[in-house]
């Protein structure tokens, strides 16, 4: 995997004679291969946008109904001819070639250290008695530069084996602007100003970008904003990274820019290009969000697609349970009577009038009798 970019530019440094010069040219040829991979992202990209509106109503139609959107939503790809993943997959497929190149850079000025210098020497002891053209003492302190890789007998090999510099521009490409700076700050200041030039160049292409409006419309300003500057941020970065890798990133985003205008004029030259026609059905579904009420941004629309359909529904139904399931209001009534005027209060502990019992009943009502007065007999 790291041989074959590795091999290629050994042979750029054979024929060129120089670091900077193969380094330029391997970054020529990544880009002839990334560009028909960008080209048709682009396109693609452009399609998906061109169908926002179409793909907005079909939310809107079927939001509580995932598979009868699905199943729309391939309709109406297969009716333009839009392939979905296409704007996507050649993004993904890039990603291994940066990580290639990344090691295969940074592989050149090798230097075991630390925990691997005894590994190393082991490994440079079994090759003794091998009569390699070169070769440093199995014990050696500090070996220099191994490169990976390479094949031993290529012109880059040897260029940089057992070195401790990898000299080119006038400039150390084996160490970044920190450790540069670290030395002295003159020393440093032409590795922090390739640094610096690199972040202009990315800021360059991100506004070519922006000022094609490639970004997708349904961006918000704060979000094409954070689009924009984002790469800038990530060359501050750069000062950690060997000036080997700086210079090849520089080529590259040369390249890139060069990329950009190519596309500008092939998907923008006119008013019915591919990209004005997105550039205006996003604009279409932005102002129908809008009126509607609804989010217009790039993030508000994942989280749109992450809840599913039907969350707002489900939402309120839950809430109309909830209320349901609620207890009614009670009465409040209060537990304080007021005696009625006129009769004895009973006391506390009484809960109500004993029921007399049946002597006591028969002797009262004994006494009752007793009590009437007698009438008196009238004479004759």
């Amino acid at each position: 995997m790291f041989e074959i970019p590795a091999a290629l530019l050994s042979w750029f440094y054979g024929i060129t004679g120089g670091y900077t010069t193969a380094i330029a040219l391997i970054a020529v040829v990544v880009m002839a291969i990334t560009t028909p991979l960008t080209l048709k992202s682009t396109k693609g990209m452009l399609e998906m946008q061109r169908l926002s509106p179409e793909m907005r109503k079909l939310q809107n139609e079927y939001r509580n109904d995932r598979a009868k959107l699905n199943e729309e939503m391939m309709k109406l790809y297969q009716e333009h001819k839009v392939n979905p993943m296409a704007s996507c997959l050649p993004v993904v497929a890039q990603m291994p070639i940066f990580l290639i190149m990344f090691r295969v850079l940074r592989g050149l000025t090798y230097a075991p250290r630390g925990a691997a210098l005894p590994v190393s020497q082991s490994v440079w002891r079994s090759f003794e008695g091998a009569g390699l053209p070169y070769d440093i003492p199995a014990e050696a302190a500090d070996p220099g530069f191994i490169p990976r890789y390479l094949s031993f007998d290529s012109a880059l090999y040897e260029s940089l084996f057992s070195k401790h510099s990898m000299p080119s521009i006038g400039l150390d490409l084996s160490l970044s602007a920190a450790e540069a700076v670290g030395q002295s700050f003159a020393t440093g200041l032409p590795y922090v100003l390739m640094v610096v030039f690199l972040g202009g160049l990315y800021f360059a292409q991100q506004r070519m970008v922006a000022a094609r409006a490639a970004v997708s419309p349904t961006m918000s300003v704060s979000q094409q904003k954070l689009m924009q500057y984002l790469p800038v941020f990530f060359a501050i970065f750069q000062i950690f990274f060997l000036s080997a890798l700086v210079v090849y990133y520089i080529f590259q985003t040369l390249l890139r820019i060069l990329q950009q205008a190519y596309i500008t004029r092939a998907f923008y030259g006119h008013d019915e290009s591919l990209g004005r026609q997105a550039q205006r059905a996003g604009e279409k579904a932005r102002e129908e969000a809008k009126d509607k009420g609804e989010s217009v941004g790039f993030l508000a629309q994942a989280k749109r697609d992450l809840a599913g359909p039907g969350t707002a529904d489900k939402s309120k139904k839950s809430n109309k349970g909830d209320e349901k399931k609620k207890d009614p209001p009670r009465e409040i009534t209060s537990k304080r009577v007021t005696p009625p005027k006129n009769r004895p209060t009973p006391s506390s502990g009484a809960k109500g009038r004993p029921t007399p019992s049946r002597k006591e009943a028969q002797a009262k009502k004994s006494k009752s009798k007793s009590s009437r007065p007698k009438s008196s007999k009238k004479d004759n």
